[in-house]
């Protein structure tokens, strides 16, 4: 049996099976409230510039936007799904809506922290959004479990007397709204240029010859930092060729076990129990004798 959330997004799939879907002139790129992703959305206009506050219909209702780019013929954008509307230009009234729903929905938090501590749900109230025609309340939320919900749905109907839409999202998406410092002393990236979260593995930090320090190496929404996928290729590509950690070689006639390695700098470093070098990867090719001799890749 689906959760109540998955009834709740079935029936806003059914809602917008209503908005009209057809082929524009003219293309535009529309951006939201701390959304950094651009989406396109078409018109039968070019009256339209850049900074431009419009409303436009989605897959959640009407919402306010702001265009961010110049319009484009549709010939110019080779575009997989059909468009949705740009409905008008935003008025003073859109404007005013948009400030009063803001109002509204912090007294909306209110009501849903007030409701899950009265059903005792392990879920943490994120953020929550009107639709600017207010006819729909979107709350956003974090919880490590599916939660049953039911019973805080009829008391926040009952109470708001809207649609309500329950959001689950994961703790990448919490750190991305709630923001903050990394490690490296800037704002994070996830709240500053990162629109999508790709797939990160400890493989990566392993690449990239890093001690396996969990607590180093996780973020502030407590998974692997985002940066380790940034470099992940580059140190593949400089490891071609190169010897593996742990591997015992011949160094001027003495016998030795590579310890550690810098690919940026191109050194490693060479121990036995009476010695420790560091040696350039060009002198260890040159003076090294191994059992299975590995060549230098061109860098």
């Amino acid at each position: 049996m689906p959760n109540e959330n998955e009834k709740v997004i079935e029936n806003n799939e059914e809602t917008t099976n209503d908005i009209e879907v057809k082929d524009y002139k003219y293309i535009y790129g529309v951006s939201f409230k701390n959304v950094l992703l651009t989406y396109y959305f078409g018109s039968d206009t070019n009256k339209y510039e850049k900074d431009d506050k419009v409303v436009v219909e989605t897959a959640r209702g009407l919402e306010l936007g702001y265009i961010v780019n110049e319009y484009k013929e549709k010939d110019d954008i080779k575009l997989e799904t059909s468009l949705k509307p740009i409905v008008r230009l935003a008025t003073q009234e859109d404007l005013t809506n948009y400030e009063k729903n803001n109002e509204n929905a912090k007294k909306a938090n209110e009501i849903f922290i007030q409701g899950v501590m009265d059903q005792k749900l392990d879920m943490h109230l994120i953020s929550s959004e009107y639709t600017l025609d207010a006819t729909k309340i979107i709350f956003t939320y974090i919880a490590d479990e599916r939660v049953d919900f039911r019973e805080l749905l009829k008391i926040l109907a009952a109470k708001l007397h809207c649609r309500i839409e329950l959001h689950q999202i994961g703790a990448r998406d919490r750190a991305k709204a709630i923001g903050g410092i990394g490690p490296c002393g800037l704002p994070l990236c996830c709240s500053t240029f990162l629109s999508d979260f790709e797939g990160i593995s400890i493989n990566m930090a392993k690449n990239q010859l890093l001690a396996l320090n969990i607590s180093k190496l996780s973020g502030q929404c407590g998974k692997l930092i985002c940066c380790l996928k940034y470099e992940d290729s580059l140190y593949s590509d400089l490891k071609v060729g190169l010897p593996k950690l742990g591997q015992k070689c011949k160094y001027k006639d003495e016998e030795f076990k590579i310890t550690s390695m810098n690919v940026l700098s191109k050194t490693m470093k060479l121990e036995n129990s009476d010695n420790s070098l560091f040696v350039t990867f060009d002198e260890y090719f040159k003076e090294a004798k191994n059992d299975t001799p590995t060549k230098l890749s061109k860098q």
